[in-house]
């Protein structure tokens, strides 16, 4: 798998490698307030690294490692404020040799990233920088970059395609990992009391929520829209992928035509399903379809089996302030009667509140992650704005209403009430079970991964500079 030499890296394979484990502890990082300051020096960075004499450092396979790369990925580090555990002239080539093992291994067993995949989690980074007080816009960043937006994407593609495909390789060889009760207890059992990990602050929180209204004429708007772009596209005057490159708002699929790839109907909304496994003819265009995202028009592209791959438009009516208002000062009134005894917070969430995913369970929230659901929430796990207010509540105490964005895009106003604040402790198998057991997983993924390594640099062909013979590798047997 070739990869272009002379790009500028951007959150290379250190990155992808420390996500799951394999490198932890091979640098620190400064902090998010650096990323604008980065962003600033780096092209600054790759001007440095133009003028270096290039060479051909290390060779992992018939993949050339070259001192332009390397020289790349360590001012971008700088740039960044990472610090690393060792000499980065001997850290940041084992770290690209690595990545170019799992990409290859990726390459042998047809591992692939879709181009929709790639466009979301572009425009998840992009968006990431564009949230930050120094930035702010897409002008600004273009300004930090010194290249277009179309540029920006671009210098991201290949490099997040890599470490998709890396995480992707990863996950096969641990995604299976699981460690029994009896693993957990003899794991921490061996540590000495100072090596048992801290839990930090946690919290259980529970949430009511109301969702304004949108006028009937903004919804009104909305589908008139979606028809015209259906008679545009009826009438041959335009085609419904470029309509949804210009129009949808769903940005991961916009990019792409508003193409959603193979998907089965448990992946989609019900209603967004049942129009889209309904279409027979790829020329045609469904009628507008409401779900919980919006409102779309789609179009069938192909249908394997029991998947469909289809377009859509997404259009997403504003809500006007007054509606908002109306919703805040509904959950104003629930608030007062909450705290003056009329009823309690949880038997208002079963009547009153529009979150589905809550409401049966008496508001609590859940955190979910791929090994299990809990209703402990580290703060940074909590939404943005349900974080900042809990941060100021007392155990019982319910908060003031406030707005927020739902995960399914959509603007909603909320009350919400602490239930148990956990303070930082040092981790016990009756407290936190589901933490340490987390902690062995990791491990135990982390030491399957650097076998994995270890064996795979004995079955590659490998040559390296001499003069790397006096570096401490994390990894043995790369001078053969």
């Amino acid at each position: 798998m070739k990869i272009n030499k002379r790009k500028t890296i951007v959150l290379l394979a250190g990155t992808v490698l420390t996500a799951m484990g394999l490198h932890a502890g091979s640098y620190r990082t400064a902090g998010p307030g650096t990323l604008s300051d980065s962003l600033k020096t780096v092209p600054a960075a790759t001007d440095r690294a133009n003028n270096v004499v290039d060479e051909v450092i290390w060779v992992v396979g018939d993949e050339p490692i070259l001192k332009s790369e390397v020289e790349i990925m360590k001012l971008q580090g700088e740039a960044e404020g990472m610090k690393w555990d060792g000499d980065p002239e001997c850290v940041l080539p084992e770290q690209i040799a690595v990545q170019k093992l799992f990409l290859h291994q990726a390459a042998l067993d047809s591992i692939e990233v879709t181009e929709s995949e790639i466009a979301q989690g572009i425009d998840q980074q992009i968006n990431y920088w564009i949230s930050l007080p120094q930035i702010g816009s897409k002008e600004k960043l273009e300004e930090f970059q010194h290249k277009s937006m179309a540029q920006i994407r671009q210098d991201l593609h290949d490099d997040y395609k890599n470490r998709q495909l890396v995480q992707k390789m990863q996950e096969k060889l641990v995604g299976d990992v699981k460690v029994s009760p009896a693993e957990v207890r003899e794991y921490f059992r061996k540590l000495p009391v100072d090596s048992i990990p801290m839990i930090p602050t946690t919290v259980e929180v529970e949430i009511l929520t109301q969702t304004p209204k949108v006028e009937p004429e903004e919804i009104n708007r909305i589908k008139n829209q979606l028809r015209d772009y259906t008679d545009r596209i009826t009438k041959g005057e335009t085609s419904f992928a470029t309509l949804a490159r210009l129009y949808s708002e769903d940005p991961g699929s916009a990019r792409q035509g508003g193409e959603l790839g193979y998907m089965g109907r448990g992946m989609l909304d019900p209603t967004f399903a049942a129009a889209a496994f309904n279409l027979t003819d790829p020329k045609k265009v469904s009628k507008v379809v409401e779900s919980e995202f919006g409102y779309h028009i789609i179009q069938l592209i192909d249908r394997r089996g029991d998947k469909v791959n289809c377009r859509h438009i997404l259009l997403k009516p504003n809500v006007s302030m007054a509606s908002i208002d109306a919703a805040k000062e509904r959950l104003d009134s629930i608030g007062g009667d909450i705290r003056n005894g009329k009823f309690t917070f949880e038997d208002a969430t079963a009547y009153l509140s529009d979150d589905k995913d809550t409401k049966n369970n008496h508001g609590l929230m859940v955190n979910s992650s791929e090994n299990a659901r809990t209703s402990r929430f580290k703060m940074k796990d909590l939404p943005t704005e349900v974080a900042r207010i809990v941060d100021t509540l007392k155990v019982d105490e319910v908060s003031q209403p406030f707005q927020m964005v739902n995960p399914r895009g959509k603007v909603v106003c909320a009350i919400v009430k602490l239930k148990e604040r956990i303070p930082e402790h040092r981790a016990t198998i009756t407290e936190d079970f589901q933490a340490m057991r987390d902690i062995v997983t990791a491990q135990r993924r982390k030491d399957i991964l650097h076998d994995w390594v270890v064996k795979k640099v004995k079955e590659t062909y490998v040559r390296i500079n001499p003069r790397y013979k006096s570096c401490k590798f994390q990894y043995e047997g790369w001078f053969k």
